[in-house]
C-alpha cells in the first residue's frame, strides 16, 4: 500500500528542515526526502546566521535533522524523480478527517518508494555552474568565493580579484571593494567597451583596477591561490578570487506540476505568494528554489513561513469538510 503523509518536503537543506520542524511540532505526519546535495557544501563555514555564525554547514544540517526527529518527522536519503497530482481520494480518511477531492499528490522516489501527500514543500535549491577556468572548481568555497557577505570578513584586506561572468559582475566587484582596497577586476570574456561610463566612474571611485584580457588559469601554490594568469601569460598576484556562478534553478518537479515560472536575471523561478505558495494549489516552495539570493537564514525563514501556512490551510480544509458533511 502507498504510504500517506500530510506533507512531503522535497529537499533537506535549511528551508526543508525548517518547514519539517514546524510541521512536526504541529503534529502533521511529515516526510523529508533529502538527496544530500546542499548548495553550500563547498564552504567550510557559514556566516551571518545569528547564533550560528561560523558553524560548518554539515554540522548545522545534522543538528536540524536531530531536531525534526524529536517530533516524529521521517527523513529519508533519496531523490524525488517524479511527482504528480494524485487520483480522486474523496471519502478516504486521513488524519482524523476526510480528504477532500483532488487535494493529494503522488511522489515517486529514486529508490522505488511511492508515497502520497496532501501538501508539498519544494525546497530543491539550485546548482552553481562555474566558469570553465582551470583551478576555479577545485578552489571554489576555499579562496574562490561568490558571496562577500558570507566570506568577506574572513578574507578582508587581502588582494582580491573579481572574475567577470556577466552584467552583474560590476555590481559584485563594487560590493567586494568594501572588504579590501586592493581589488582587480578581470574582464575575462567581457569586452572593455561593454562597461558603461557610469560603471567606469564607479570602479574608479572605488579604486578598482580594471584588467582586460581572458583569464587562462589560477595559480595554485602550497594548496592556496597565489595568482590569476591571463591567456597572454601575464600573472597577477591575488590570494582571493570572487565570481558569480551561473545559477541553475532546480524547477523540474515544479514544472511537472504545472507551476508558473517567471524569468529573472538569474534564471526562471516559480511565482509564489508571500508564504511561498506556488500557482499550483497545495504546493509551496522555499529557499533557493524560489530565488538565487536566498541565504541560509532566508531559507530557514521561508521554510517556516511555508509550513505555518500549510498548517492553517490543512486545518481550514478539514474543518470545512466536516461542516459540509
Amino acid at each position: 500500500m502507498t504510504e500517506k503523509y500530510a506533507v512531503v518536503v522535497i529537499g533537506g537543506g535549511a528551508a526543508g528542515l525548517a518547514a519539517a520542524l514546524v510541521l512536526g511540532r504541529a503534529r502533521h505526519r511529515t516526510l523529508v526526502v533529502d538527496a544530500g546535495e546542499p548548495r553550500n557544501a563547498p564552504a567550510a563555514h557559514m556566516q551571518g546566521y545569528l547564533t550560528r555564525d561560523g558553524m560548518p554547514p554539515a554540522e548545522f544540517l545534522a543538528l536540524g535533522r536531530e531536531e525534526i526527529a524529536r517530533y516524529g518527522v521521517e527523513l529519508v536519503r533519496d531523490r524525488v524523480v517524479d511527482v504528480a497530482r494524485g487520483e480522486d481520494l474523496t471519502g478516504v480518511e486521513g488524519e482524523g478527517f476526510t480528504v477532500a477531492q483532488g487535494e493529494d499528490f503522488t511522489v515517486v522516489l529514486a529508490g522505488g518508494r511511492t508515497v502520497r501527500a496532501r501538501r508539498l514543500v519544494v525546497a530543491t535549491g539550485l546548482k552553481d555552474e562555474l566558469p570553465p577556468v582551470a583551478g576555479v572548481a577545485e578552489r571554489f568555497g576555499r579562496d574562490v568565493l561568490h558571496c562577500p557577505f558570507c566570506h568577506g570578513w574572513e578574507v578582508r584586506d587581502q588582494p582580491f580579484g573579481v572574475l567577470a561572468t556577466g552584467p552583474a559582475s560590476v555590481h559584485q566587484v563594487l560590493i567586494v571593494s568594501q572588504w579590501s582596497k586592493d581589488v582587480r577586476f578581470f574582464l575575462h570574456t567581457v569586452a572593455e567597451e561593454e562597461l558603461s561610463d557610469e560603471d567606469l566612474r564607479r570602479l574608479a571611485a572605488a579604486g578598482v583596477e580594471v584588467v582586460p584580457g581572458e583569464v587562462a588559469e589560477l595559480v595554485i601554490e602550497d594548496d592556496r591561490l597565489t595568482g590569476v594568469r591571463l591567456a597572454d601569460g601575464t600573472t597577477h598576484p591575488r590570494s582571493v578570487l570572487f565570481l558569480a556562478p551561473r545559477a541553475v534553478p532546480q524547477t523540474g518537479l515544479l514544472e511537472r506540476l504545472g507551476a508558473e515560472l517567471h524569468e529573472t536575471p538569474f534564471g526562471a523561478y516559480p511565482v509564489v505568494d508571500p508564504t511561498g505558495l506556488t500557482t499550483v494549489p497545495g504546493v509551496w516552495a522555499a529557499g533557493n528554489a524560489i530565488g538565487f539570493a536566498e541565504q541560509v537564514v532566508h531559507a530557514a525563514s521561508g521554510g517556516y513561513r511555508a509550513a505555518s501556512a500549510i498548517v492553517g490551510d490543512l486545518l481550514m480544509t478539514d474543518l470545512d469538510a466536516v461542516a459540509r458533511a
